[in-house]
């Protein structure tokens, strides 16, 4: 039956559309490395969620993302919809291409489909955010890496202007340093499960299940995909110049040493604005989806995956 095949499902416009033209010699790949497989290709954003959903119901028991983190984001939110017991795969091929550092999945495509061989089931933490939209209405969407509000989500639309040109890594360096320069910090209240309630200006709070975000910042070095906690950073009031002159520690994993730099461990979170009239956007997992107020559940061990062993 074609529902017994692994089904990939491919984001053409990934890595700046090198995935739509090099798609035959990357099925090739995959196929001496792994082995037999069906494939769908999403045709624009929804389509991977829609997909991976109705094809979680109807008994495909592995589906494979090959995408960056926002497709990896839509396959697992439709197979963790469906309620069905499917495993999540990954191909790596998109610009930021974050989350699989955390689980350990290779870079290279010919690795990386060795790896979906080879590999073994682990089952990971996954988290849920509710947040507001642009038209005030409260949705949901579950999130397998990070989601975070402040600078991230205006890093992210001007990285994406400049990541064909410049590589994932760089557009990402660059857009923070130049959003770095404008960006006015909100001030916002943080409730962390354990903790009072806290009032502080910020400059990003990341709500993190994996350790990576913005093209490979270490943002959350302690993070497990299996504890059952999200870790918590918040990136206080530093000024501009305190910014720069500490970037490099984010693809470090050192920022947390600094003075205006909080960690904490929760379970739940929750999120909003000091005063009205301000808006401050939400990314989760590298795709800017609404604003505050917002309130972040971690679900343990909700979603199986394949990593190299």
């Amino acid at each position: 039956m074609a529902e017994e095949l692994p089904l990939i499902i491919v984001n053409p416009a990934s890595a700046g559309g090198k995935t739509n033209r090099l798609w035959p010699e990357m099925a090739s790949t995959i196929r001496a490395h792994f082995g037999p497989f069906a494939v769908a290709f999403t045709r624009g954003p929804g389509d991977g969620e829609r997909i991976a959903g109705d094809e979680a119901r109807q008994g495909r028991k592995f589906i494979i993302a090959c995408g960056g983190d926002g497709t990896i984001s839509e396959v697992a939110n439709g197979i963790l919809a469906s309620g069905a017991a499917a495993e999540l795969g990954i191909l790596p091929c998109g610009t930021g291409s974050d989350f699989r550092r955390s689980l350990n999945i290779p870079a290279r495509l010919a690795d990386a489909a060795q790896a979906l061989r080879t590999g073994r089931r682990r089952r990971i933490d996954v988290g849920q955010v509710r947040y507001m939209t642009e038209k005030g209405r409260m949705e949901q969407r579950y999130f397998v890496n990070v989601a975070s509000f402040g600078m991230s989500s205006k890093v992210i639309e001007r990285s994406k202007q400049s990541s064909e040109l410049l590589g994932s890594k760089l557009s990402f360096a660059a857009a923070t340093v130049q959003t770095a320069l404008t960006f006015t910090k909100p001030e916002v209240w943080l409730e962390v499960d354990g903790h009072p309630v806290r009032r502080l200006r910020i400059a990003n709070v990341c709500v993190s299940n994996g350790r990576y975000f913005g093209g490979g910042m270490k943002i959350a070095p302690d993070a497990k995909l299996n504890d059952g906690l999200f870790d918590v950073v918040a990136i206080g009031d530093l000024s501009r110049m305190e910014i720069l002159a500490n970037a490099y520690r984010l693809y470090t994993g050192t920022h947390l040493s600094l003075e205006k730099v909080g960690a904490a461990r929760s379970a739940r979170v929750k999120a909003g604005c000091v005063s009205d009239g301000v808006t401050v956007p939400i990314e989760v997992d590298g795709e800017v989806l609404g604003q505050l107020p917002a309130s972040f559940e971690i679900l343990p061990t909700a979603l199986t995956v394949r990593s190299p062993i």
